[in-house]
């Protein structure tokens, strides 16, 4: 018998099927008849007809984004990977908590539902409005071994997975990540090397401002990693848990509940995709749920997104996290689907169409 994490992350898989090709077409033609030559709202267009195919229908509607951020420590930080300590994650949690960090503002000018969910973070996180599913008081440093058991990984999935199908629960048709955790763009390096078969010095960044010196030392971290943990990176599971953390695991988690519920996920930056990653290799199937929000100004992240084959749909030096990104590219879903429900037609507005 399998433990409870188990059979929800079974049962989350089994639910995954592909978006439907036959409301993506006919999602195109609507738009296509839309007062404006065909196409020249772009990307717009694209974001349109992607949402209808994940939600399964034309007339599918944006109700009650909602953003999940997942915090978690690393081990790893013990390396002096970045320029921050650990005891900066459980302040910007309480941050989180009081409504003082940027992603705070931006979802609460966007209309968006926040919850902020401790995953692993080292410290107590006992602030008003924060979600504990702490798994452990951080990761395993990766160095020196796996960051997670399988246990421990299958645990941080099942409860991004719960946490993910609350909001749904509740009414939720639009999901985002966001992450917190000192140290994080350290492991998430190495699941982008692991899983593309990139050199981590081709994708290793600075994270929060680290001088050469340190990106440096970074990179041998990664590499001695990979080499540590080598015979244990069989499968897209085992290398998650060896490689990752509880917060990424966490987000990997939401992105194959939003699959398994058919809720697009808008993708954050260089953490977040690292665990969409981690959930396309676990499920391909899950890649056309995926909403990549924008290119991350982290080293790396361009080269990694043209790897997979994703264009992000934004570009705005971003490289703070938290589900910045993810929360002002979700206004460009809403807008696409408000074009597509309230333009009107060639027809209906007695414009003459192309000839």
């Amino acid at each position: 018998m399998g433990s409870n994490s188990d059979k929800i992350l079974s049962k989350t898989l089994l639910e995954i099927k592909p978006v439907s090709k036959e409301i993506k077409a006919l999602a195109r033609k609507r738009l296509d008849s839309l007062t404006k030559p065909p196409g020249s709202l772009g990307r717009l267009e694209d974001c349109a007809a992607q949402y209808a195919a994940a939600r399964g229908s034309v007339d599918a509607k944006v109700v009650k984004p909602c953003i999940l951020t997942f915090a978690g420590d690393h081990g790893v930080a013990d390396e002096g990977v970045s320029a921050f300590p650990k005891e900066v994650t459980p302040q910007m949690v309480a941050n989180f908590s009081r409504g003082g960090a940027a992603i705070n503002v931006l979802a609460k000018h966007g209309g968006i539902t926040l919850k902020v969910i401790d995953m692993g973070v080292a410290a107590e996180c006992d602030f008003p409005g924060v979600i504990s599913r702490k798994i452990a008081r951080g990761t395993a440093n990766f160095a020196n071994g796996p960051a997670m058991s399988i246990e421990e990984c299958t645990k941080a999935l099942a409860a991004g997975i719960e946490e993910a199908e609350k909001s749904i629960a509740d009414g939720c048709t639009l999901l985002g990540t966001g992450d917190m955790g000192i140290a994080n763009t350290t492991p998430s390096t190495a699941l982008y090397a692991q899983f593309l078969s990139l050199d981590p010095e081709e994708i290793a960044g600075r994270g929060t401002g680290i001088d050469d010196a340190r990106l440096r030392h970074k990179v041998k971290v990664i590499r001695d990693a990979l080499c540590v943990n080598k015979h244990l990176l069989k499968s897209p599971l085992e290398t998650l848990a060896a490689l990752g953390g509880f917060e990424i695991a966490g987000i990997c988690g939401t992105i194959l509940a939003g699959a398994a519920n058919r809720v697009p996920v808008v993708v954050d930056g260089f953490i977040s995709g690292a665990a969409a990653l981690s959930a396309i290799r676990i499920k391909p199937e899950v890649a056309d749920y995926c909403f990549f929000s924008h290119l991350s100004a982290e080293a790396g992240h361009a080269k990694a997104m043209k790897t997979i084959g994703v264009k992000p749909l934004l570009d705005l030096d971003l490289r703070l996290g938290e589900g910045t990104g993810a929360a002002i590219a979700m206004h460009l879903i809403q807008a696409s689907m408000k074009i597509m429900h309230e333009m009107a037609t060639f027809g209906e507005a007695g414009v003459s169409g192309k000839n």
